[in-house]
Formats: C-alpha cells, structure tokens, sequence
C-alpha cells in the first residue's frame, strides 16, 4: 500500500483473481494511489476490499447479488455493518472484471490504465453513497469521477472520442 492511501486512513485489500490485471503493474499501489487520492479528496476513511477479476466471477456475482445473470464492468457493496469503536469503517467491496474493462476500453479506444483508474473511483463512490441511477444524483457523481480523474492525469470519461493517457499538465 503507499502513503496516500495510508495517509488518509484508508486500508485496501486487494485481491487479484485474475494475472492478467497484473498488466498494470503493481495492482496493490495502483489501486492505494487511485483510491487514496478518491479518500483524501472526499475525506473518506476506513476498509475496502478490491476485487480484481474475470467476467465469469462477475456474472456470478452480479446473478447472485443484482438477478443479472450477465458480467459487468464494475460492481460494488456498501459495507452496512455498524460502526465498532476503536476499530476502521468497513466502506464495503468493489470488484471490476478484466474482460469486460478491457472490452469498454478498447471499444472506446482508451486507456485500460485510465479506464480501470476509472472503475475503481466510480465503485468508490458507490461505497461512499454515490449514486447515478437518477439524473439529479449524477450530475453530483458524474463531476465527482471527472474531478478526481483530473487530479490523476486523466481525462473525462463522459467526453466523446478516445484517449490514450493521461493528459498532460
């Protein structure tokens, strides 16, 4: 984990059930930086667990959760357990299928790098409350994820046309 995420009292535990995420390099401080700044930007504290798996495990998972018996890019689980003094928040899971991420991306013609940065912040919010089901709720998400891919190099995500990576500042 690196010092942003640490320094913001968030703790992630990463799982990667998938190698082919391990294309990003190391997936631990990829996803410390992206969530970290998301927490230090929001004020977040606590536990999230990562998923970082395959469009099979994504299909079952949505199937069991949401009744879709289909994959999906992103999926999160708000922790709804109380608050135990002494101890972290559990914010709850976020899980992203690589097939899937990779597929968008591609279909896109953007960045996985920038794309998985992406899903990550978008299942972060989630946890945090988020939501973008309504229009009112996002258009308070939607600018939250391009402010905080901003600050990480990347552009909008909501902007037509591809991108190849982060852009310059």
């Amino acid at each position: 984990m690196n010092e942003t995420a640490l320094s913001t009292g968030l703790e992630i535990d990463l799982r990667v059930a998938d190698e082919r995420w391990l294309g990003l390099g190391d997936c631990n401080q990829f996803a410390a930086h992206v969530l970290g700044l998301a927490a230090a930007r929001l004020g977040a504290a606590g536990e999230a667990a990562v998923l970082l798996t395959d469009d099979a495990e994504m299909r079952a998972l949505n199937k069991q959760w949401r009744g879709f018996d289909k994959p999906t890019d992103v999926l999160s689980f708000p922790g709804d357990g109380p608050e135990i003094p002494g101890q972290p928040q559990y914010l709850g899971d976020i899980a992203i299928g690589y097939d899937t991420a990779q597929r968008d991306a591609s279909a896109m013609g953007r960045a996985f790098e920038g794309h998985a940065a992406h899903l990550l912040i978008h299942g972060f919010l989630h946890l945090l409350g988020y939501d973008h089901v309504e229009a009112e709720d996002a258009k308070v998400m939607e600018p939250l994820e391009v402010e905080l891919l901003a600050s990480l190099g990347w552009p909008d995500p909501y902007a037509t046309g591809p991108y190849a990576g982060p852009e310059e500042t």
